[in-house]
């Protein structure tokens, strides 16, 4: 009987705070609404960028077409049982062009066709010297099932058209030094960005025991402005994330991990992001009031953050707009976003700051705007205005 007693005792506290209890039961649901919303309830595409130099009529089917323009439509076609297309091919002219939306992973892989690739198939026989060559980040979770099922389908158009086996020659040319990573090495830039954002859940608490304590309200008395508060607070943490920062390279280093581009460089993108991290934790505890509800409102944001910045996994971007020739989706409104695609060009790819000064940019710009709002909104909430 004390059990039940103990359990409606429960029961009763955990009524008086019913959005607590709504947000716990919608958590799990809502994310994998989100995973679905995104993904367009279908599966995933790979992204393949086509690089064509054939020259001269294909033998077979349209002789209007090179062999590589029809090997091409093969892969187009190629779908999932839904009908869902399985690869989505973008012609592309210039090789630089290529390389920098393979660095910034708007594509997986590169495929280039060589000129002589309509007379190989034509001539029949192997060693003609034609060649297809596969470019891209070998450090990229979706590089190597874009390059198996581009390959399947380039292997049987040419066992088709050509009647032997294999008359071209398959070439793989790692981007940066993405060749020459281990297993661990591929995982350590996403590992310094979850260790940059754990501190989310400290940041939340801290502030909302101030609040919750009477603390901001007794200090109120001594004049007191948000910035004041909010910035010794901040001070305090972003301190602490150089220093977690700091033993996360130490320890990283010590276990064989070998940094491709300047490691400063990859240690100035973890401290912004630490920065980035203070300024969510802001606008999270303004929403709390209680630690309780800070404990379980977090939890939004870390998930959103660890979960959709590719941080954790590669997940697709769905596109907002697009400015300058640029391309931006709704999670590059996460800083963690451009934290991750900064950090594995200069870890992964070896890319000096002049080469992730865009992801630099963008971190530092949403990083002051999420602590202006924390600001902002901590002084409406909780703060008289002076």
């Amino acid at each position: 009987m004390r059990i039940l007693s103990v359990f409606r005792v429960a029961l009763r506290e955990q009524l008086r705070s019913p959005w607590d209890l709504v947000l716990t039961l919608l958590l799990a649901p809502m994310f994998i609404w989100l995973y679905w919303s995104f993904l367009g309830g279908g599966s995933t595409y790979y992204r393949v960028l086509i690089i064509n130099n054939d020259r001269g009529n294909c033998p077979i089917g349209d002789s209007a077409q090179t062999c590589a323009e029809q090997a091409t439509e093969q892969m187009s076609s190629l779908t999932y049982e839904s009908g869902t297309q399985l690869l989505k091919l973008t012609d592309v002219h210039d090789r630089s062009d290529a390389e920098a939306m393979l660095r910034d992973r708007k594509a997986f892989a590169l495929i280039i066709f060589s000129e002589n690739f309509t007379n190989s198939i034509r001539n029949g026989e192997p060693g003609t010297g034609a060649q297809v060559t596969f470019v891209g980040d070998l450090t990229n979770p979706y590089y190597t099932p874009a390059v198996v099922f581009s390959n399947a389908v380039l292997e049987n158009y040419v066992r088709e058209a050509s009647g032997y086996p294999s008359p071209i020659l398959v070439a793989e040319e790692p981007l940066g030094g993405s060749g020459s990573r281990s297993e661990f090495e591929i995982y350590v830039p996403g590992l310094l960005i979850v260790a940059s954002t754990m501190m989310l859940f400290s940041i939340a608490i801290l502030i909302t025991r101030q609040v919750e304590s009477g603390t901001v309200q007794r200090l109120q008395i001594t004049r007191m402005t948000a910035l004041d508060m909010l910035g010794g607070i901040s001070i305090l943490y972003i301190l602490i994330s150089l220093v977690t920062v700091a033993l996360s390279f130490v320890a990283a280093q010590a276990l064989g991990f070998r940094s491709q581009g300047p490691l400063w460089v990859g240690i100035l993108i973890c401290a912004i992001t630490g920065v980035s991290v203070v300024g969510i934790g802001l606008v999270t505890a303004c929403f709390s009031r209680t630690v309780a509800r800070a404990a379980i409102i977090v939890n939004f944001p870390l998930f959103l953050v660890l979960f959709f910045s590719g941080a954790v996994f590669p997940v697709g971007n769905p596109h907002l707009f697009t400015l300058a020739g640029r391309d931006y989706g709704i999670f590059d409104l996460l800083p963690q976003t451009h934290a991750t695609n900064a950090l594995n060009k200069v870890l992964s790819l070896g890319a000096g700051v002049g080469e992730v000064t865009f992801e630099l940019i963008a971190l530092s710009v949403l990083t002051l705007l999420y602590f202006a709002i924390g600001v902002w909104l901590f002084r409406r909430m909780y703060l008289q205005a002076r």
